[in-house]
């Protein structure tokens, strides 16, 4: 706390003007996307689609258009999916209950926590990458394979937190820079670490710049011939992509065709 109070990000956008959709938005763009990425699409998300009906009624083309850049593209999808029930079937409050949250698309545990705390002030044990170095860090130095088990029965030990807002927050700001401070990640002991894959040359990155260029023709159709000739000549490897993205609802396809839904 004395660290937040001193070195914390205060002036974050969903921190500075607080509501339950700017708080969903902002965790849902956070995840496995580093802050500094995140703050600029938020801003320019907020003033394109301001809230629940906004985002509900919104395109899916322009969606996309405004998630340009922010990766893990079927995130947004998710995200319209969540604003059109939490419009249509809780009358554009977001519920506040923890496992009615759980419910909603692209809503896990974690996120489903962070809402309550951040959005309500609610107190639930959560974890993600910042606060689990911090445990690991300060109770298990020395150990290695430290499952998230172990930390929630230390969380739990603790009791209830009389302001969660604040002390996830300040968590999470040290948790940030721990790694600057000691020198060392300690998520590295964790039983749950996965180094990150490679981007370049993924299949992410493929999907990435086939929505590009599907963005770039809008409405209209363009033949998977044009695709494979600005992407290469792995037809094989191209169709199965394109097959997941119609299964997730991105594209239609027909046998020589691809369009935006």
């Amino acid at each position: 706390m004395e660290y937040y109070g001193e070195y914390g990000r205060h002036d974050l956008p969903w921190r500075k003007k607080q509501s339950a959709y700017r708080v969903l938005v902002s965790e849902i763009m956070l995840q496995q996307t580093q802050v500094d990425r995140v703050i600029p699409f938020f801003k320019k998300w907020m003033k394109q689609f301001p809230n629940w009906r906004a985002l509900s009624v919104a395109p899916q083309s322009e969606i996309l258009t405004f998630w340009k850049g922010l990766g893990y593209n079927s995130r947004a999808l998710r995200l319209q999916k969540l604003a059109k029930i939490v419009t249509q079937e809780y009358r554009g409050r977001l519920p506040q209950d923890y496992k009615t949250l759980l419910d909603l698309p692209g809503v896990g545990p974690y996120t489903a926590g962070a809402v309550r705390a951040f959005a309500f002030n609610l107190y639930t044990p959560i974890i993600e990458t910042n606060i689990r170095r911090i445990f690991i860090h300060h109770f298990f130095r020395g150990e290695d394979a430290v499952s998230d088990t172990e930390i929630f029965e230390i969380m739990n030990d603790m009791g209830e937190i009389d302001n969660p807002r604040i002390w996830y927050a300040a968590l999470m700001d040290y948790g940030a820079t721990l790694p600057k401070i000691i020198k060392h990640n300690p998520n590295t002991q964790s039983k749950h670490y996965v180094k990150q894959s490679k981007f370049i040359g993924s299949d992410r990155e493929i999907r990435g710049k086939i929505l590009d260029i599907l963005l770039q023709q809008r409405n209209h159709r363009i033949s998977k011939e044009k695709i494979f000739q600005e992407l290469g000549n792995e037809h094989g490897r191209y169709q199965k992509i394109f097959d997941q993205l119609e299964k997730e609802d991105f594209i239609k396809q027909t046998k020589k065709t691809l369009i935006l839904k």
